[in-house]
């Protein structure tokens, strides 16, 4: 009987250790090592969603005047003049005008627009400076009002010494200042181009001068020494100061 209930005390004991491994995974197990290791971080937030950038108002704008394009030879030829040009008197070898920052108004000392076509079209050395290419404006506007353009508003024109490299030039038929401010129709038309280019170009109103201004202007630079002071008398600040007056009267629109 003793022997009996010996064997049933370690066959109880026996159940009851297999009861309290069943409890949890053994040392050592799957289960154990998987619950050793750290728990993955929870995933990144979605990244917020791209928005348009604000839109750009447009430049201002000016209509632009009737124009009659009468263009001057400016083959590739001149154009490798105007960079070398450039080289001596600016530091950089380009025929290309990149970013205009001002209009130079002329006074031509000729009769009629074709005169000043006449002038600037064969590409031989200046009587005053003796350098190539040619001289030349990229308008002309004649005595009638009629608007010519004569050279591309993407090439350097020999027009205004210490300021071709960066601005556009406009010759007008006739004499003298007064010649051209007092013609009417000239006028109007000289207005009407000049203000769209300003509005086109980002170009401001001081920024549009007369021959005669240029040693004033803050975009002059000259390398030739002997040159450095060297100007014209036409559009002296006088009668600029008048046709800025009547510009202002033309604002950008937009």
């Amino acid at each position: 009987m003793r022997g009996r209930l010996y064997v049933w005390a370690v066959l109880a004991l026996l159940a009851g250790t297999a009861g309290c491994g069943a409890e949890g995974p053994a040392v050592g197990s799957p289960g154990d090592r998987a619950s050793q290791q750290q728990t993955a971080p929870p995933p990144p937030p979605p990244a917020p969603a791209e928005t348009a950038p604000p839109t750009q108002p447009p430049p201002p704008s000016a209509p632009e005047p009737e124009i009659v394009r009468w263009p001057i030879p400016f083959p590739a030829k001149r154009r490798r003049e105007m960079a070398a040009y450039s080289q001596r008197h600016y530091g950089v070898h380009e025929h290309r005008l990149g970013e205009p920052k001002v209009i130079v108004e002329h006074v031509a000392e000729a009769a009629s627009a074709e005169d000043v076509k006449n002038t600037f079209a064969p590409d031989r050395p200046d009587p005053e400076l003796k350098e190539l290419p040619n001289v030349c404006t990229h308008f002309v506007i004649g005595t009638d009002g009629t608007i010519y353009q004569l050279v591309a508003l993407n090439l350097r024109c020999r027009h205004t010494v210490g300021l071709n490299d960066r601005s556009f030039g406009i010759e007008h038929a006739g004499f003298s200042d007064g010649e051209v401010l007092g013609n009417a129709r000239q006028l109007e038309a000289s207005l009407t181009l000049t203000r769209w280019l300003r509005c086109r170009y980002g170009i401001e109103l001081p920024d549009v001068i007369g021959h005669n201004e240029s040693l004033s202007s803050p975009y002059h630079h000259e390398r030739v020494r002997r040159l450095r002071k060297q100007t014209h008398g036409d559009f002296r600040k006088s009668s600029m100061e008048r046709y800025r007056r009547r510009l202002a009267e033309l604002p950008c629109t937009g």
